[in-house]
């Protein structure tokens, strides 16, 4: 099943929890929340205290993006403060392998990011250890950007590589995700889709979820 991950960057700070509720009425399983240092990227966003705040107000699966140069010192904090997942870029990673057993001995899933000029092949040795990979479908550290189209092309080089393995590792995608372009992304095989300002900017937030669950379902049957 295709799952719809609003993230919270885009949403209204001031009513947080209200912004939650709203998806997960919709029927939103999964949050997700970018993490950003100013050093890898450049933009600063949110710490452990607000992911400790959310995880008091919904029970949905928190999905924590980390845009950070020290995966291994924050991971362990930001696992204790409520998240479920946490996935690390392969670009910042010195042992990447060793980083990725680490979260998950933490009690989390371990995920691994490409950005849009990280090639695929480079995944080759961690995708039978990874819980999860994350292709960016635009340059990671700002929120509204135009999608990356070539993102597509990586996610059907990852579907093909996860089929040779025979693996059952999820594809998540991140990055300008619009009602228009959803299905091609679903097609592409595609199985968790970031959609932040999309979502969160919208008229109402729950029937853009809803929405973007109903063409999800449509376009999951015909992968290209």
């Amino acid at each position: 099943m295709v799952e719809i991950v609003p993230s919270i960057l885009s949403a209204d700070f001031a009513h947080l929890a209200d912004e939650i509720a709203k998806v997960e009425k919709a029927g939103a399983r999964m949050l997700h929340f970018d993490v950003m240092d100013g050093h890898f990227v450049p933009n600063l966003t949110v710490g452990p205290p607000v992911l400790e705040s959310i995880r008091k107000v919904t029970k949905l699966k928190i999905d924590c993006h980390f845009m950070i140069e020290d995966p291994d010192h924050f991971a362990p904090v930001f696992i204790q403060a409520g998240a479920d997942m946490i996935s690390i870029h392969q670009e910042v990673c010195k042992n990447l392998d060793r980083t990725v057993r680490m979260i998950q001995s933490e009690g989390a899933k371990a995920g691994v990011v490409i950005n849009p000029a990280t090639p695929v092949h480079l995944l080759d040795d961690i995708l039978e250890v990874a819980d999860y990979i994350l292709v960016m479908s635009v340059n990671p550290g700002f929120g509204a950007q135009h999608f990356i189209p070539n993102a597509l092309t990586k996610v059907r080089r990852l579907v093909a590589r996860r089929k040779d393995l025979g693996l059952q590792l999820p594809i998540e995608i991140d990055g300008g995700i619009s009602l228009e372009n959803l299905g091609d992304v679903v097609r592409a095989g595609c199985d968790w889709i970031v959609a932040g300002s999309s979502i969160f900017h919208s008229a109402d937030p729950a029937t853009t979820v809803m929405e973007m669950q109903h063409i999800a379902r449509s376009a999951d049957s015909v992968h290209v």
